[in-house]
């Protein structure tokens, strides 16, 4: 098993990434801190002064049953962003939310910490409508658990344990009055946080209150082969596979595992997705071999998107199978990246694939949606993507190619970065590269202040198009050897730079209801037409450079030479290609009608 590397080793390093993760830490910084609270706050009966209109709406109104669910997002992505960069600003900001939860705590008796009433979950115990007070409540104690794991807050731990004494007495007394409520108000993530908090503390009571959800009908339905995925709601049911990958981690029963894994399959292997990754529409699982059908402005709910990276990484670690790498890839670049605003931050609930799209982006304040609060912990994420640790074969894995840093040891340090060349520098790769503009050659730099063997393992993404280019200190390696897809260098480390290039091209994929229409990728990264119609396209056998031109030009931005940009040749009208993760507000279409 591969390990994860902690929050405190890694850090983004200036490039597209560090960007949007800034972005991100710029609005976590933003939100007032009375306006995070309000709803614990008024739960507690602290008393407000404030007109509604300067609280945070939308779902994080007063009068919504969902309430108070983002603070538990905010405190996850502040907690991995004040370990991973030193952000004393943030920590200041953090420690006093913790702090002032621990006070409604204790005004609401000591135990409960929900934004809503205690009196929700009466509702459950009768079967009663409510809206997801389970889920709400998730994501204060997963924020908690995050605060204690991530920075060592000993009073967010305080907060949780105290809160689990008041889950242990429901859940008990459910078991007598109605067992169906524990498995009631979209509880899928409450396995996970109990499982979790029983790795944390070794404490046994939180493992029985684990093995109280550990029940639900899709892991019956699973282990009988049945599908319990499709046109059901998809954010519900992947908490469960989390679930089940942190009890495999906790108590090392592989039936957990084989659960996992069964989930996988039949969320991804059993059904195709559209060429960003996304696999659902009006946030239910498509079934299979229908997308077409459901392409509309509700396609790829992005909290679908964030929790099935999660539950890639959760399988790469158990696996060390890099399809579940190439997984995360793709979704990074058409899901994080390209549902977050590149200028403001703010997230898109879903990724619309009609023709002529128009991404609807999210307020900073009035709407608080499930997607917003996935959305600010996204972006938190990616240095602990990069990296994974295999101890046992004392090998680094380097997982994606996102500029980064990470501190193996005291001794030895690794950092990647696009080695692009501008202006008049030099270039490794003059015969190869097209004087190396594109971002897919790959500067590694091994630094061990005292020489260390070791092996880096590469990750050779299944969409490259040739064979790798690799140079150890300036001399290639010619006989290379991909082995379960990775390259292994294992060798005595000392200051060693690694130049790396992986040959992308353009490729289409289709639609399998609907095979005459026709998308456009560059490696991982999905394509899309500045155009308000399906213009068609047409392309010679099916080459898609008979129908699209690959342009560029000099910059002043993430990238010195314009990256991943087409436009097309040989069509009626002429229009161009964009990456999808770069639309903000423009007009754009992603499948197109082969003529």
């Amino acid at each position: 098993m591969l390990k994860q590397i902690s929050m405190e080793q890694a850090h983004l390093l200036p490039g597209l990434f560090k960007e949007r993760a800034d972005l991100n830490r710029a609005y976590l910084m933003e939100l007032k801190t009375e306006n995070l609270l309000q709803n614990f706050y008024l739960e507690a009966g602290i008393r407000t002064d404030r007109d509604v209109t300067e609280m945070h709406l939308g779902w994080e109104s007063p009068t919504c049953q969902l309430r108070g669910h983002f603070l538990g997002h905010w405190m996850s992505a502040a907690a991995a962003m004040v370990v991973q960069n030193n952000d004393l600003a943030l920590k200041a900001k953090l420690d006093f939310v913790v702090d002032e939860l621990a006070r409604c705590q204790e005004l609401n008796g000591g135990r409960w910490i929900g934004p809503i009433p205690e009196k929700y979950f009466e509702k459950l115990e009768k079967n009663q409508y409510v809206w997801s007070p389970q889920y709400t409540l998730h994501k204060t104690l997963l924020g908690l658990y995050h605060c204690a794991l991530y920075t060592g807050n000993t009073t967010a731990l305080s907060i949780l344990r105290n809160a689990a004494d008041w889950y242990l007495d429901w859940t008990a007394a459910m078991q007598e009055k109605n067992p169906h409520a524990v498995y009631s108000g979209e509880e899928g993530g409450m396995l996970e946080v109990w499982a979790g908090l029983y790795r944390l503390t070794g404490d046994e009571v939180y493992l029985t209150l684990a093995n109280r959800y550990s029940h639900p009908s899709i892991y019956k339905k699973l282990s009988n082969g049945i599908d319990p995925l499709s046109n059901c709601h998809a954010n519900a049911s992947i908490p469960w596979a989390h679930g089940a990958a942190q009890m495999y981690e906790a108590t090392g029963d592989t039936s957990w595992l084989t659960l996992v894994e069964s989930f996988w399959k039949c969320a991804v292997d059993d059904r195709e997705a559209f060429c960003t990754g996304g696999q659902n529409s009006g946030e239910f699982w498509i079934p299979p071999h229908k997308l077409g059908m459901f392409a509309g402005d509700r396609t790829q709910e992005f909290c679908t998107v964030y929790n099935m990276v999660r539950l890639a990484d959760y399988l790469f670690r158990f696996t060390g199978d890099t399809v579940y790498l190439d997984y995360i890839e793709k979704n990074l670049y058409n899901g994080f990246l390209a549902q977050q605003n590149k200028f403001t931050g703010m997230p898109t609930y879903f990724l619309p694939m009609k023709f002529g799209s128009v991404k609807k982006w999210g307020s900073k304040t009035k709407d608080f949606w499930c997607c917003h609060g996935t959305t600010v912990q996204a972006h938190t994420i990616y240095p602990s993507l990069c990296w994974y640790e295999d101890d046992a074969a004392n090998r680094l894995v380097v997982a994606q190619y996102i500029n980064s840093s990470y501190r193996r040891s005291e001794n030895v340090t690794v950092t990647q970065s696009v080695d692009m060349k501008y202006y008049n520098d030099g270039a490794f790769f003059d015969e190869h590269d097209d004087s190396r503009m594109n971002r897919w050659y790959i500067k590694l730099n091994v630094k061990a202040a005292t020489p260390e063997q070791f092996t880096v393992a590469l990750r050779v993404p299944a969409w490259i198009q040739g064979s790798p280019v690799l140079y150890i200190n300036n001399e290639e390696q010619k006989e290379l050897t991909v082995s379960n897809g990775y390259l292994e260098l294992d060798r005595v480390w000392s200051d060693d730079t690694i130049n790396l290039y992986f040959p992308a091209a353009l490729t289409t994929s289709t639609l399998p209801d609907m095979p005459n229409m026709v998308a456009f990728s560059e490696g991982p990264i999905v394509l899309a037409g500045l155009t308000d119609k399906d213009r068609g396209i047409v392309m010679e056998n099916d080459d898609p450079y008979s129908a699209l031109m690959y342009t560029t030009e000099h910059t002043y931005e993430t990238f010195p030479w314009k990256q991943t940009t087409y436009r097309t040749i040989n069509q009626p009208e002429n229009f161009e290609f964009v990456p999808i993760y770069d639309i903000a507000d423009e007009t754009y279409t992603v499948y197109f009608t082969k003529r």
